[in-house]
């Protein structure tokens, strides 16, 4: 309650000086995100997509760039409405230095088509449904009048699936609705809700009986027979410019840093928070301040108040020159329960600072990252983590649970071999033991009862590659492999992966003898190819096939190996997949 009256006191104290056009935010997944990335890169230099390291990414900042590559030439009007320009299928954007293909062009103008609010190109569907309804082709239902924008739109996720031996009836089930918009071009305004029943693979129904919680949202009920579940999810927030260089946002939802297929920063995988976002881009800077609040890990069971936490994060991008960005990183975690420290919401100090202050008490992590386009080709990532080190047991090599930290190296690859669309990432994440945790329970890393960064939590040297091919305008083909080895803790000895325990004794009985691996050894091989369509705008028909190979190489011995095969349909909503 504290922390809340303390956002919209925060809030009230800027609203007065919002006097400059809001944004809202393309969200987590979108299929925009693809093109922004494959710009990005070709571009080079371009000095508003570079700062691509904070996501989810501003529809006011990034669709413009968009559209002005779309309207730099002539294209077709993929979509077969109301013709915008001439018939040419590929054309030259002087700025990007190279030819879009025809997936290129249409990628561009169905993002324009899904923003309608953010572009002054125009998409009127042939023939609207009773007057009123899909105007557009992309939106059910929308009002743009003076000082008022309002688009709505249904979400459905349908899909069944067979797992091999097992004989339970697998699915995912969505329904819901979101709503977005603008007043007075000074504030946006974002809603989500849906209601979810799903069965998930056993492999995903262990982890929920593990962690008490379903990954990306939290709290849930049980449904029906053995391994179901029932849950409501709820995202939402508004937005204002508080300057012209200053984006204020506040609300329910996910964020995340970095560049790469995960975070060792902060990801989007766990379950939404609420949250104050300030975000300033001047000059060569994008500067993010982020102050959240979190759920302490819980036990569910019957109805009770969730112990709060609070954490705050900032992250500072840097363009070093105009294709090479540098990043510094710093979060902590507050080491109490319910109690939100002020001297904490000062944006620019060290929060290292102010920890050793108050007596170093909470848990803080630093870090810096690099990202560097190269000859509109290839991108070229990284971050490093410091929970916690001494020099000196670095130096001696003995395995010392002190020193804690994570390394992430990353590369893509667009049109790789000269084939257009084809896109390439390969990736490397390696944590070493008891990174994120903390010497209780509550300053830990993470948010109802899952990780805030990297899924498997720490311990673990992990590969991650992705192949990504739209042949065709509506299609597109998506390969992940990834293989991981971690270090599981035992049921009598923490070995540094779970962060939710403590590392302090008796969780950790021994003060050396931590590496990479330590503990029990488990090897796990995940292998998925998706096939997409787009039917209609934001309508897909997809096909999935997964299998999953775990194997532990210390006692107990055990193996667990499934292949998972999906059929589905979703809405204007993004797909859920459970890659760990």
């Amino acid at each position: 309650m504290q922390f809340k009256q303390t956002l919209v006191r925060l809030t009230l104290i800027l609203f007065p000086a919002a006097c400059f056009s809001q944004t809202t935010y393309l969200p987590k997944d979108d299929k925009a995100y693809i093109l922004l990335e494959r710009m990005e890169i070709k571009a080079q230099t371009d000095s508003t997509l570079n700062f691509s390291k904070t996501k989810p990414f501003s529809r006011r900042v990034d669709i413009p760039v968009l559209e002005r590559y779309y309207s730099s030439g002539n294209l077709v009007n993929s979509v077969g409405e109301i013709p915008v320009t001439t018939d040419e299928s590929i054309r030259k954007i002087d700025e990007v230095g190279a030819s879009l293909s025809k997936v290129d062009i249409y990628n561009a103008e169905h993002a324009l088509m899904d923003n309608i609010e953010w572009t002054d190109q125009r998409f009127e569907s042939r023939k609207a449904i009773a007057k009123n309804f899909y105007r557009t082709p992309a939106n059910l239902y929308e009002v743009h009048v003076k000082d008022f924008d309002l688009i709505v739109n249904p979400v459905i996720r349908f899909s069944v699936s067979k797992e091999r031996n097992n004989d339970q009836k697998l699915f995912q089930n969505t329904r819901g609705l979101y709503v977005r918009g603008k007043i007075a071009n000074k504030i946006g305004y974002y809603a989500f809700i849906a209601d979810n029943q799903e069965r998930d693979p056993l492999y995903v129904q262990q982890w929920i009986n593990d962690r008490k919680a379903v990954p990306g949202n939290g709290f849930y009920k049980t449904y029906k027979a053995a391994g179901g579940v029932d849950y409501f999810d709820a995202e939402g927030y508004f937005s204002f410019r508080a300057a012209r260089f200053i984006d204020v946002s506040f609300g329910y939802d996910r964020n995340f840093i970095g560049n790469g297929y995960r975070s060792l920063f902060l990801s989007d995988f766990g379950s939404p928070y609420l949250f104050l976002k300030l975000n300033t881009r001047i000059w060569k800077l994008n500067y993010q301040n982020l102050f959240m609040e979190l759920h302490s890990s819980y036990i569910p069971g019957g109805d009770k108040l969730i112990p709060k936490k609070y954490a705050a994060i900032h992250h500072l991008d840097i363009g070093i020159t105009k294709w090479l960005n540098m990043g510094l990183y710093e979060a902590v975690v507050f080491g109490r329960k319910d109690h939100f420290d002020f001297s904490y919401l000062n944006p620019v100090i060290f929060y290292r600072s102010i920890e050793q202050q108050n007596g170093s008490f909470d848990n803080s992590l630093a870090g810096i990252d690099m990202k560097a386009n190269v000859a509109k080709k290839f991108q070229f990532y990284g971050q490093f983590l410091l929970d916690e080190f001494i020099l000196s047991e670095m130096k001696r090599n003995r395995g010392s649970w002190v020193n804690k930290w994570g390394l992430q190296l990353g590369g893509k690859y667009i049109d790789a071999f000269s084939i257009k669309n084809l896109d390439l990432q390969l990736e490397w994440n390696r944590v070493r033991p008891f990174t994120y945790s903390h010497g209780d329970s509550v300053a830990n890393f993470t948010h109802y009862n899952q990780p805030l960064a990297h899924p498997l939590g720490a311990n673990f040297n992990e590969w991650v590659a992705i192949a990504r091919y739209q042949p065709a305008p509506k299609w597109l083909i998506e390969g992940k492999l990834i293989s991981y080895m971690q270090g599981r803790d035992s049921s009598s000895e923490s070995f540094g992966s779970n962060i939710f325990l403590p590392y302090l004794p008796p969780y950790r009985t021994s003060e050396y003898d931590y590496f990479i691996g330590s503990g029990w050894k488990t090897n796990v091989t995940y292998a998925s190819l998706l096939v997409s369509y787009e039917l209609k705008e934001n309508l897909f028909l997809e096909f999935n096939a997964i299998a999953r190979k775990l194997h532990t190489k210390t006692a107990p011995i055990t193996s667990n190996n499934t292949t998972v095969i999906s059929l589905g349909v979703r809405w204007n909503v993004q797909r859920k997949e459970f890659v760990f």
